[in-house]
């Protein structure tokens, strides 16, 4: 009479039997699992690459156009600047020419 094996031999045997399966199936797991958190860390990098080239576009923008008003700024101050000298050297001309008729 052959004796049936009972619970515990039954799971011993299944262990034994696909022990090997289940650890090649861990270590595909496992893998796929570090490719996934690799591809999604390499797609977050991108993101915040891009997400930093477009803040760094629009601060360039902000400063070209800054500069833009500077300069205009600095031509308006100085066509005053030079409209007020022309205006002195005129009034000097006229006051040394007056100096000199008298």
């Amino acid at each position: 009479m052959t004796q049936k094996p009972n619970l515990a031999e039954q799971f011993g045997d299944a262990l034994r039997d696909h022990g090997i399966v289940a650890a090649i199936t861990a270590l595909v797991g496992g893998a796929i699992a570090l490719l996934a958190a690799v591809t999604r860390k390499a797609f977050t990098n991108d993101a915040m690459l891009a997400r930093l080239d477009k803040e760094l576009s629009a601060e360039r923008d902000r400063v070209d156009r800054r500069r833009a008003e500077d300069r205009e700024t600095d031509a308006d101050r100085l066509a005053r600047i030079e409209t007020d000298m022309r205006a002195m050297r005129d009034l000097m001309f006229e006051a040394f020419r007056r100096g000199r008729s008298d």
